[in-house]
């Protein structure tokens, strides 16, 4: 596996703990000795018992949940709410004077933070903009650089797109009056795999690259949670003459991007998973040159203040720094589940997990998509019975989430623990 030196690691760490490898003291060690752990203090983890499905017959309610769901929902920042306070009260006090006036004024507020947010995809602040919902960025995108011609018509994704992704294409393709069916170009993993392979799509882009107008693919791909080769894909479309953009809803705040570097013609995401800005915060849009031809209005300074409460906590670090605990953490995870849940032929009674993943470290994010030999809801069922935030997504995978910015190796190691649980209650 890819993991070996991480295997090593973990067997040297617990060789000198005088423990098994798979012990909980493994992971107390990692968690000792990261440098990122004081990040968690800068945000809110929900109780046990706070989590609606918990059954505290199981769990003891007072602890805190283990919550591996960041790809849908970051936790709130700690400063979020006295920002917020702070804009309430200067609307109460001051009314239309709030709009040029005190640390945040309405009429530019996210001006402050685009610089923060820049840092946190790899761009320059002028390149960057926040405003709107992703989708809506989106289209605004599309609008742009979708500019088809007999002769280059075509738009590349995959086949398993986001699906506001493939419907935000299929009505961008509707609207210059082509028809999707003979317009949007969509590449499938090869027969038996479930990951696109590199090559795979760079030989697309080579061969039907002069009818493509547009490529636009995920960053990191929110089901399989593959992460895509974003510089090599970049650089094949624009050298047959196509527009290159990337929807970076599971990447921005997951894995460090270079937008800038790589030359991207246009790129969006969301800031409410890894960037922790609350249900529906405020997307964000990249492109060059001058993204600020596209704003529509001041921005909803109610969405900027929670928002800044998390690119300040992500200006504590670097995307470099956590995606060094990125990989470890993620590591780790896969570590365990290989060596509880791996397939038995042994014991064919028993029940185990798939990774659907790239165990490649460098086509990842932090997240594991993870199938079982069970029924999948059942277990999904158990585990937030348990006291676990984590995600189903349909046919039949369990995304898990280790956010390096606040989940710790001991919320894996108790991950691993409670999906035990989970498993043989599931399959009773």
């Amino acid at each position: 596996s890819q993991n070996s030196p991480l295997k090593e690691v973990v067997q040297r760490v617990s060789s000198s703990l005088g423990c098994s490898p798979t012990s909980a003291q493994v992971a107390a060690y990692f968690d000792k000795h990261d440098k990122l752990r004081h990040l968690r203090d800068q945000f809110l983890v929900p109780k046990i018992a706070d989590l609606p499905p918990s059954d505290l017959s199981l769990v003891d309610g007072t602890k805190e949940c283990i919550y591996l769901v960041g790809n849908s929902l970051g936790l709130q920042p700690k400063m979020a709410q006295k920002y917020l306070e702070e804009e309430l009260e200067k609307w109460a006090k001051m009314g239309v004077h709030g709009h040029t006036l005190g640390s945040r004024p309405w009429a530019w507020a996210e001006d402050n933070i685009e610089g923060l947010m820049a840092n946190v995809v790899g761009a320059k602040s002028e390149e960057v903009a926040l405003m709107n919902g992703l989708t809506v960025n989106l289209h605004l995108l599309m609008l742009a650089f979708y500019k088809p011609t007999a002769a280059r018509h075509k738009i590349l994704l995959e086949n398993k797109a986001f699906p506001s992704d493939h419907y935000a294409v299929e009505s961008q393709i509707r609207l210059r009056g082509f028809d999707p069916q003979q317009s949007m170009l969509l590449l499938s993993p090869r027969p038996g795999e479930e990951t696109l392979r590199t090559e795979d799509i760079l030989e697309v882009i080579e061969k039907e690259g002069d009818s493509i107008a547009v490529v636009m693919f995920s960053g990191v791909q929110y089901y399989t949670g593959q992460l895509f080769n974003m510089a090599a894909i970049t650089e094949a479309g624009q050298r047959k003459g196509c527009y290159v953009g990337f929807d970076c809803a599971h990447a921005a705040g997951n894995v460090e991007l270079k937008l800038h570097d790589w030359g991207v013609d246009f790129a969006c995401w969301c800031s409410y998973k890894y960037i922790n800005s609350g249900a529906g915060g405020l997307a964000g849009l990249e492109l060059q040159p001058g993204v600020n031809g596209f704003r529509l209005s001041n921005q909803p300074i109610l969405l900027v203040c929670p928002l800044q409460a998390s690119l300040q906590v992500f200006n504590m670090t670097s995307m470099q720094a956590l995606r060094r605990k990125s990989l470890l953490l993620t590591g780790y995870l896969e570590y365990l589940i290989q060596h509880y849940y791996s397939e038995d032929p042994t014991r064919p009674q028993k029940p185990h997990v798939h990774i659907m993943t790239p165990s490649d470290p460098q086509q990842r994010g932090c997240q594991l998509s993870l199938s079982f030999s069970i029924p999948i809801r059942r277990v999904f069922q158990e585990l937030e019975r348990r006291g676990v935030a984590c995600d189903m997504r349909e046919p039949s995978v369990l995304r898990i989430a280790p956010v390096p910015l606040y989940n710790s190796f001991s919320d894996v190691h108790r991950f691993i623990e409670t999906l035990g649980a989970a498993l043989a209650a599931g399959s009773q």
